[in-house]
């Protein structure tokens, strides 16, 4: 299992986030890849490399210039609007919902960080887009190098991805490394991809960014948006739309599911993935299914990770996994690990 690791991730260190109506310490700090890399290193599994470079113009077929331009230069109007914005984050406090208007730039950088974003509790700092970036950059290449024989490639790094849309950032997330990935994967030749989310929040940008189209299929197992974040999309009818009309295809769960119903689910996503008959998969490789997850609320343990690598394994097609979410910090590393074992095992 080759990995690409984005030795530029804790420069996105977030200090606290608006969670459930109070500022608390982030969920996602940058021990969560540590764990990761640490646990890959102690086991073995693959060469890890960092990449030196790599064509950066996908991304600006997944997400919007206007938008890509704001995240590149958010940082320093921040720090212009105040000298002692440098040493806080920055959060929006104002969002244009219903009845506004968002086809309009507004000048002002409170305004413009609103419009672009959906959520207060996904601080950005002075190393968001250097590490975002960066990012991109490993789900990029560990693309191209599955579309050059690799069985299997794994992109580790944060912050995560697949809640950021073409033009919006949230749920600690401001590019959207699957989507770039699948993005790649097309560019390069594949006729067909498939997007399986197996993060416990449902991946909403991920969703938008290929909703109309039915070159990539996208499939989501997770907590059910009736209770769990993010609440406004991610139900069961949500099936695309125009020529993407049954290209997208939502599982949600129940709070407390556990892995046996869990697994029934994911052997579903896949007869559906079967069925499409696509040249590669990306798993957006969320581990906040965990029972011992924080902001969670399935019970998976470590071991079922294993199996779960196993069974992606047996669709046997070429993978891309990108590293999203899993909040249960000192176990991130094993279960994560445990997926890609599983899978190596599996594929043979």
């Amino acid at each position: 299992m080759l990995t690409l690791y984005n030795d530029r991730h804790a420069l996105h260190h977030g200090q606290r986030e608006m969670f459930r109506g109070e500022m608390v310490p982030c969920f996602e700090i940058p021990a969560r890849a540590d764990f990761v890399l640490a646990e890959l290193k102690r086991r073995g599994l693959g060469a890890i490399e960092t990449p030196a470079a790599f064509d950066d113009a996908v991304i600006a077929r997944v997400h919007a210039p206007r938008y890509l331009d704001f995240l590149r230069g958010a940082w320093d109007e921040w720090v212009a609007l105040d000298p002692a914005n440098a040493q806080r984050d920055a959060f929006p406090s104002y969002w244009p919902i219903r009845t506004f208007r968002s086809d309009v730039l507004p000048a002002s950088f409170p305004a413009r960080m609103g419009l672009f974003s959906y959520d207060a509790g996904s601080p950005l700092t002075s190393g968001t887009w250097a590490a975002a970036y960066a990012g991109a950059g490993c789900a990029i290449v560990a693309a191209q190098r599955v579309l050059a024989g690799e069985r299997a490639a794994f992109a580790l790094t944060r912050p995560p991805g697949h809640h950021a849309g073409a033009d919006f950032f949230g749920g600690y997330c401001f590019l959207n490394n699957a989507a770039i990935a699948a993005q790649t994967l097309r560019d390069a030749g594949a006729a067909r991809v498939a997007v399986l989310d197996i993060d416990y929040h449902h991946g909403n940008g991920t969703q938008a960014i290929f909703y109309e189209r039915a070159d990539v299929l996208v499939t989501s197992l997770h907590g059910d948006p009736h209770t769990e974040y993010p609440y406004y999309l991610g139900y069961a009818d949500e099936q695309g739309a125009g020529a993407g009309k049954g290209f997208n295809r939502n599982l949600p769960l129940p709070r407390g599911t556990g892995f046996e119903a869990w697994r029934a689910a994911l052997t579903d996503a896949l007869a559906g993935i079967a069925a499409f008959r696509p040249d590669a998969l990306v798993v957006s490789l969320g581990l906040d299914t965990f029972a011992g997850d924080p902001i969670a609320g399935f019970t998976l343990q470590s071991d079922d990770y294993l199996r779960i690598g196993e069974d992606l394994a047996r669709a046997g097609l070429p993978t891309v996994f990108v590293f999203e979410g899993g909040y249960a910090v000192a176990e991130v590393g094993v279960n994560a690990v445990n997926v890609l074992e599983g899978f190596a095992e599996g594929a043979g």
